[in-house]
């Protein structure tokens, strides 16, 4: 059985009990419902690395998996900052889709190269100004948009030229980041950000609600949401206990989107 149709089995599985709502990552409603959520994304996601992992190859990362699942078969993908090619490889394997990438480390590039993607040798600081408006149904922006200069003009263009654009960061909130700086007074160290002060590629620090405020201020929906950290998903308190934040989002089609507000954690 395809990957697709296991994902598909379990959202089904899920939804008929009324453990999950038909979106997987969803808000839930209630103490259960959460409960269940994690549950389902954690065999999601155990189930995805059996069918995806070959012996002998690199394990497939958490995040891929989640930005998988939420990519339609035969769409347009465009992935900015598209690193060596692994999750674009991944994409246009499984999802059959008509996939380019940018990136701007040249070495990176080879890499893509060799794996038969298409990629160019860009700088997305300076815009995407070749591409038209709604030119893709996604724009990636994965462990990228915390490397950029300007991180706001990058995500609006990213939600011009796409339909739905998927985030993905470290987050900077997490609890061993604040032990780290409140105990010992030094800039962290983690999995999900594991560069030391002086080599590290990262030029901002955000936090999964520092995201989410954005997104609220800009008037951007966020359509789907997870969570991961050290292979686990998080559904209560993720700006606590989550290293890395993912997230589905898109322009409101009315220009005042409804008032909500995401508590910090």
């Amino acid at each position: 059985m395809g990957m697709q149709s296991k994902f598909d089995l379990y959202r089904t599985r899920m939804t008929r009990i009324g453990r999950i709502s038909t979106d997987p990552c969803a808000s839930a409603s209630s103490a259960q419902s959460v409960f269940y959520h994690t549950i389902f994304l954690s065999v999601l996601i155990e189930d995805a690395w059996k069918c995806l992992n070959d012996p002998g190859k690199k394990p497939v990362r958490s995040d891929h998996i989640i930005i998988l699942d939420w990519i339609k078969n035969d769409t347009s993908v465009l992935d900015l900052g598209c690193h060596e090619g692994e999750l674009l490889s991944l994409i246009v394997n499984e999802r059959n889709a008509r996939a380019q990438g940018i990136e701007i480390d040249e070495q990176a590039i080879y890499k893509c190269v060799e794996l038969g993607l298409s990629v160019s040798h860009q700088d997305i600081d300076n815009g995407l100004s070749e591409y038209g408006d709604e030119s893709f149904d996604y724009v990636i922006l994965n462990q990228s948009i915390q490397q950029v200069k300007k991180p706001d003009v990058v995500l609006k263009e990213a939600l011009r030229v796409g339909k739905e654009v998927i985030v993905g960061f470290p987050n900077f909130a997490h609890f061993g980041a604040r032990c780290q700086i409140f105990f010992r007074g030094i800039t962290p160290l983690t999995p999900s950000l594991p560069y030391q002060w002086y080599e590290t590629p990262n030029l901002h620090f955000l936090s999964i609600s520092d995201f989410r405020d954005y997104c609220r201020r800009q008037n951007i929906r966020i359509k789907s949401s997870a969570f991961i950290g050290n292979n686990v998903f998080f559904s209560l308190l993720p700006n606590l206990f989550a290293q890395t934040g993912l997230f589905l989002i898109s322009k409101y089609e009315q220009e005042q989107p409804p008032n909500t507000h995401q508590p910090s954690d």
